[in-house]
Protein backbone atom coordinates (compact mmCIF):
# COMPACT_ATOMS: atom_id res chain seq x y z
CA UNK A 1 0.00 0.00 0.00
CA UNK A 2 1.14 3.35 -0.99
CA UNK A 3 1.38 6.60 1.67
CA UNK A 4 -0.84 8.25 -1.17
CA UNK A 5 -3.82 5.11 -0.87
CA UNK A 6 -2.81 5.22 2.63
CA UNK A 7 -3.83 9.09 3.26
CA UNK A 8 -6.46 8.80 0.71
CA UNK A 9 -7.88 6.20 3.31
CA UNK A 10 -7.23 8.35 6.28
CA UNK A 11 -9.03 11.41 4.42
CA UNK A 12 -11.88 9.01 3.81
CA UNK A 13 -12.49 8.32 7.09
CA UNK A 14 -11.92 11.82 8.57
CA UNK A 15 -14.24 13.07 6.02
CA UNK A 16 -17.24 10.61 6.81
CA UNK A 17 -17.30 11.60 10.36
CA UNK A 18 -17.38 15.60 9.58
CA UNK A 19 -20.25 14.79 6.51
CA UNK A 20 -21.91 12.67 9.19
CA UNK A 21 -21.62 15.86 12.15
CA UNK A 22 -22.74 18.36 9.34
CA UNK A 23 -26.04 16.17 8.57
CA UNK A 24 -27.05 16.01 11.95
CA UNK A 25 -26.49 20.00 12.41
CA UNK A 26 -28.91 20.06 9.53
CA UNK A 27 -31.65 19.26 11.74
CA UNK A 28 -30.51 22.07 14.10
CA UNK A 29 -29.35 20.25 16.67
CA UNK A 30 -25.66 19.97 17.86
CA UNK A 31 -24.62 16.70 18.33
CA UNK A 32 -21.90 17.46 20.65
CA UNK A 33 -24.68 19.49 22.62
CA UNK A 34 -27.17 16.68 22.25
CA UNK A 35 -25.03 14.23 23.72
CA UNK A 36 -24.64 16.16 27.68
CA UNK A 37 -28.68 17.27 26.73
CA UNK A 38 -29.23 12.90 26.30
CA UNK A 39 -27.01 12.23 29.65
CA UNK A 40 -28.77 15.08 31.26
CA UNK A 41 -32.22 13.69 30.63
CA UNK A 42 -32.30 9.86 28.61
CA UNK A 43 -29.39 8.37 30.34
CA UNK A 44 -31.21 7.18 33.29
CA UNK A 45 -33.13 4.69 31.31
CA UNK A 46 -31.50 4.40 27.88
CA UNK A 47 -27.72 4.33 26.12
CA UNK A 48 -26.83 4.78 22.76
CA UNK A 49 -24.56 1.29 22.92
CA UNK A 50 -25.48 -1.29 20.34
CA UNK A 51 -27.65 -4.42 22.34
CA UNK A 52 -26.90 -2.38 25.55
CA UNK A 53 -30.71 -2.66 27.21
CA UNK A 54 -31.17 -1.38 30.78
CA UNK A 55 -34.45 0.04 31.92
CA UNK A 56 -35.36 0.92 28.51
CA UNK A 57 -34.11 0.03 24.79
CA UNK A 58 -30.98 1.14 23.47
CA UNK A 59 -31.15 3.60 21.43
CA UNK A 60 -27.98 2.73 19.07
CA UNK A 61 -29.80 3.41 15.44
CA UNK A 62 -33.20 4.33 16.38
CA UNK A 63 -33.68 6.66 13.50
CA UNK A 64 -35.99 5.08 11.00
CA UNK A 65 -36.51 1.86 13.08
CA UNK A 66 -40.03 0.97 14.34
CA UNK A 67 -41.18 1.66 17.66
CA UNK A 68 -41.15 -1.48 19.93
CA UNK A 69 -39.10 -3.71 17.45
CA UNK A 70 -35.87 -3.73 19.52
CA UNK A 71 -34.35 -7.19 19.58
CA UNK A 72 -33.47 -8.04 23.22
CA UNK A 73 -35.24 -6.00 24.97
CA UNK A 74 -38.86 -7.26 26.38
CA UNK A 75 -40.30 -4.69 28.61
CA UNK A 76 -42.56 -2.28 25.55
CA UNK A 77 -45.69 -1.79 26.46
CA UNK A 78 -48.35 -2.66 24.28
CA UNK A 79 -49.35 0.38 23.08
CA UNK A 80 -45.37 0.99 21.87
CA UNK A 81 -45.68 -2.40 20.07
CA UNK A 82 -48.77 -1.78 17.87
CA UNK A 83 -47.82 1.71 17.64
CA UNK A 84 -46.73 1.68 14.16
CA UNK A 85 -44.21 4.51 14.78
CA UNK A 86 -41.42 5.00 12.84
CA UNK A 87 -38.11 6.98 14.71
CA UNK A 88 -37.69 9.76 12.50
CA UNK A 89 -36.60 13.43 13.31
CA UNK A 90 -40.29 14.42 13.83
CA UNK A 91 -41.68 11.59 15.46
CA UNK A 92 -39.01 11.71 17.74
CA UNK A 93 -39.23 15.47 18.46
CA UNK A 94 -42.72 14.85 19.41
CA UNK A 95 -41.80 12.09 21.33
CA UNK A 96 -39.09 13.64 23.68
CA UNK A 97 -41.57 16.62 23.79
CA UNK A 98 -44.71 14.60 25.22
CA UNK A 99 -44.47 10.77 24.82
CA UNK A 100 -48.11 10.22 25.77
CA UNK A 101 -48.94 12.58 22.66
CA UNK A 102 -47.21 10.31 20.59
CA UNK A 103 -47.56 6.69 22.40
CA UNK A 104 -50.61 6.62 24.62
CA UNK A 105 -49.95 4.44 27.84
CA UNK A 106 -46.68 4.12 26.97
CA UNK A 107 -43.83 2.43 29.50
CA UNK A 108 -41.90 6.04 29.79
CA UNK A 109 -43.34 7.08 32.88
CA UNK A 110 -42.45 9.18 35.08
CA UNK A 111 -40.64 10.86 32.09
CA UNK A 112 -42.82 13.79 30.87
CA UNK A 113 -41.05 15.18 27.96
CA UNK A 114 -38.95 17.94 27.44
CA UNK A 115 -40.17 21.21 26.01
CA UNK A 116 -37.28 23.15 25.31
CA UNK A 117 -37.04 22.83 21.09
CA UNK A 118 -33.63 23.51 21.29
CA UNK A 119 -32.72 20.46 23.51
CA UNK A 120 -34.77 17.96 21.54
CA UNK A 121 -33.02 19.17 18.36
CA UNK A 122 -29.71 18.62 19.81
CA UNK A 123 -30.63 15.29 21.36
CA UNK A 124 -31.76 14.34 17.85
CA UNK A 125 -28.82 14.81 16.29
CA UNK A 126 -26.78 13.20 19.04
CA UNK A 127 -29.00 9.99 18.35
CA UNK A 128 -28.63 10.54 14.44
CA UNK A 129 -24.80 10.44 15.14
CA UNK A 130 -25.36 7.25 16.29
CA UNK A 131 -27.19 5.80 13.76
CA UNK A 132 -26.16 3.42 11.28
CA UNK A 133 -23.71 4.48 8.77
CA UNK A 134 -22.66 7.09 10.97
CA UNK A 135 -19.60 5.54 11.45
CA UNK A 136 -19.47 7.96 15.16
CA UNK A 137 -19.77 6.45 18.60
CA UNK A 138 -20.01 7.99 21.92
CA UNK A 139 -18.55 6.19 25.32
CA UNK A 140 -20.13 8.93 26.93
CA UNK A 141 -23.54 7.21 25.95
CA UNK A 142 -22.43 3.84 26.20
CA UNK A 143 -22.07 3.14 30.12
Amino acid sequence: MTRSTCFLGFLAVLTSGAVTAALAQDSGGDPKAGQLAFNNNCRTCHVTKEGDNRLGPSLHNIVGSKAGTREGYANYSGAMKSSGVVWNEKTLDRFIENPESVVRNNNMKPYKGIPDPKIRQNIIAYLKSQSAGSGASSKAGES
